[in-house]
């Protein structure tokens, strides 16, 4: 059978049912605690090992234990990757959602369930597949306290037989999960095994969906972002990480902290490093500034509230010009709002966080590869233009699995920017270190230190001069504040370029950033295959915008700028930096519900926009 997406062929009684291959979402709805991510994790990487391209989208309670939790697999032939608004098949553990998860569903979706739930008397034009987990798994695991847990990899070894998933694959996943717990894989082993043969001697197959082997893996990897952008930053030579716990960034440094333990250690056994777990957001961007001023890599990371915490330093940062790295994993607000839903809510408050005039560069990862490449990026910026640079990741891309092709060595040096040496100095004699030299608004630096009595040892957030001498003059503080914005302009040929895909030959262009990028590349096939309309989009991958994003918008009549918040917030950016007689060709698709964005929402909120 050919890996078609839908394919019908002659059997001796007539047409064999269609086959949906390697064409389908899997939803498992669980309880939160209940260790179903690590079966999931398994079933995930089973038909990755297939070579089958996937992805895997965790919705899970902001509480610790309890509550309903969904984990969503999507495999698909064509390489989509972005969620998928519509399940085709349910796997229902969770009793106190399963009516809802089951009444959601459109019609030929196929439901596996716990037997006792008796959900096959809730529809008539659903695929039911009972299963008597308790049963099952009774015999397998006699200690009770384990049955919980080692219960989800029945569901593994039930939806393997049922979608042709090889069972071998799921051994390998299985014992890559639980790499060092041999005892545990056995066990968990057993129970996929158990449940693989209760649907082979139990189970009509009667639903389309089946997983083939394809061969569009080979050499690639699954990571999160959060692990990405650990990774990154570890190349980037940081050595000072100040932070304090907050969903969904805490990974990252978790995950930082680990791959500096096994990397980070000189040859006398001491650490090269400093990771500070901090008492608050404030406390933690005050480290990373004085860490940045000291001469050191600093970084912090954080979510939304860490943000609104961080404003005062932030405005430090910028008017005393000490570089440092900032890591905004955005979930959804205001305040505490939905901690464990994603969003692309902080861009329009972090562009000019603190008081009085500010301006912040962004970049904007869409994916785990540019997570880590970013990382370097955002430190070398940071230094080079002497302030805060803040990466922009969200729930979706730092949480979430993702496929990757493995990432690039790092080919460029880290550099520092610009930095006096002694030698430099004795040289020039002195300097002035807010003076635009170069005509970049860039002034020159020295770190604390340097044995020249020329160096500069001190700096302040209050009103200066060229010389950092304290002064309350108009004329010295407009100056500065105008060269600080020419650095700001400096950066537009200096940040990240978008991403361009056009043809040239349409009136419809689209913006978008992060992990909206994956809904877009969809989007854009459904409205060209199924309404045969062609668009051009432009990616942005960082504040402030390059010269493309204006000859962009300048090309199209009609720009949707696509992205995960409320207010358009992106689009008021770009409003506030073009012509003021090209605004009126944008128009915004605002996603908010903290679900990642799907093509199919895009598709139809344009359709409707462009009055079709």
């Amino acid at each position: 059978m050919a890996t078609t997406d839908v394919t019908l062929h002659e059997a001796a009684g007539g047409l064999e049912p269609k086959r949906i291959v390697n064409n389908m979402s899997i939803q498992v709805a669980t309880v939160n605690g209940s260790g179903s991510q690590s079966s999931n994790t398994v079933l995930l990487r089973s038909i990755f090992q297939m070579g089958v391209p996937v992805s895997g989208k965790n919705l899970f309670p902001s509480n610790i234990a309890g509550l309903p939790t969904w984990y969503t697999i999507r495999a698909n032939k064509d390489g989509y990757i972005a969620r998928k608004k519509e399940i085709d098949f349910v796997i229902a553990m969770n009793a106190e959602t399963a009516q809802e998860d089951v009444m959601s569903l459109a019609a030929g979706a196929a439901v596996l369930y716990d037997e006792p739930l008796n959900l096959n008397k809730l529809r008539s034009d659903l695929i039911f597949y009972p299963v008597p987990y308790d049963k099952l798994v009774a015999p397998v695991c006699p200690e009770a306290k384990l049955r919980k847990l080692v219960k989800n990899m029945i569901y593994v070894g039930v939806a393997a037989q049922l979608l042709d998933i090889d069972v071998a694959e799921v051994e390998k996943a299985l014992r890559k999960q639980f790499a060092t717990k041999v005892k545990a894989a056995n066990l968990n082993l057993a129970a996929v095994k158990a449940g693989f043969e209760y649907a082979a001697a139990n189970l009509t197959k009667q639903d389309p969906y089946f997983i083939q082997r394809m061969d569009k893996t080979q050499g690639m990897i699954i990571v999160d972002g959060n692990s990405a952008a650990a990774l990154g930053c570890m190349f980037a030579g940081v050595t000072v990480v100040t932070w304090y716990p907050i969903t969904p960034s805490s990974s990252l440094v978790e995950t930082l902290i680990e791959y500096m333990k096994e990397y980070r250690i000189g040859p006398n056994g001491k650490a090269t490093f400093a990771i500070v777990q901090a008492e608050d957001e404030l406390a933690a961007i005050g480290m990373v500034l004085g860490a940045g001023w000291a001469g050191a890599r600093s970084m912090t990371a954080t979510a939304g509230p860490g943000i609104s915490l961080m404003a005062e330093f932030a405005g430090l940062s910028y008017y005393a010009e000490v570089p440092g790295v900032v890591w905004d994993i955005q979930r959804v607000g205001p305040s505490t709002g939905l901690p464990t839903r994603t969003s692309q809510g902080d861009i329009l408050s972090t562009a000019f966080l603190s008081h009085g005039d500010t301006k912040n560069i962004l970049l904007l990862p869409c994916s785990v590869a540019e997570c880590f490449s970013m990382a370097q990026e955002a430190f070398n910026l940071a230094e080079q233009f002497q302030t805060l640079v803040f990466v922009m990741s969200d729930l979706d891309l730092g949480m979430n699995n993702w496929m990757s092709d493995p990432f690039e060595y790092p080919k460029e040096s880290i550099s520092r920017g610009k930095v006096l040496t002694k030698e430099d100095l004795d040289r020039m004699g002195g300097f002035a270190r807010y003076k635009d030299v170069d005509g970049d608004g860039i002034g020159y630096r020295t770190l604390p230190g340097t044995e020249h009595p020329a160096a500069a040892y001190f700096t302040r957030g209050t009103g200066h001069n060229e010389k950092s001498g304290y002064s309350e003059r108009p004329d010295d503080f407009e100056k500065n504040m105008e060269r600080i914005n020419k650095k700001f302009e400096t950066a537009r040929s200096f940040v990240p370029r978008p991403e361009l895909m056009t043809n040239g030959k349409t009136k419809i262009g689209i913006i978008a950033y992060g992990t909206s990028h994956w809904g877009i590349i969809e989007a854009r096939d459904q409205l060209r295959d199924e309404y045969g309309i062609e668009t051009d989009y432009l990616r942005l991958k960082a504040y402030p915008f390059s010269r493309e994003v204006h000859e962009f918008i300048e090309q199209h009549e009609r720009v949707y700028v696509v992205e995960q918040n409320r207010d358009a917030q992106m689009l008021s950016l770009i409003k506030l930096d073009i012509k003021p007689e090209l605004v009126t060709r944008l128009r915004s698709i605002a996603h908010i519900h903290g679900l990642p964005l799907d093509a199919r929402s895009v598709t139809d909120e344009l359709m409707s926009m462009e009055g079709k």
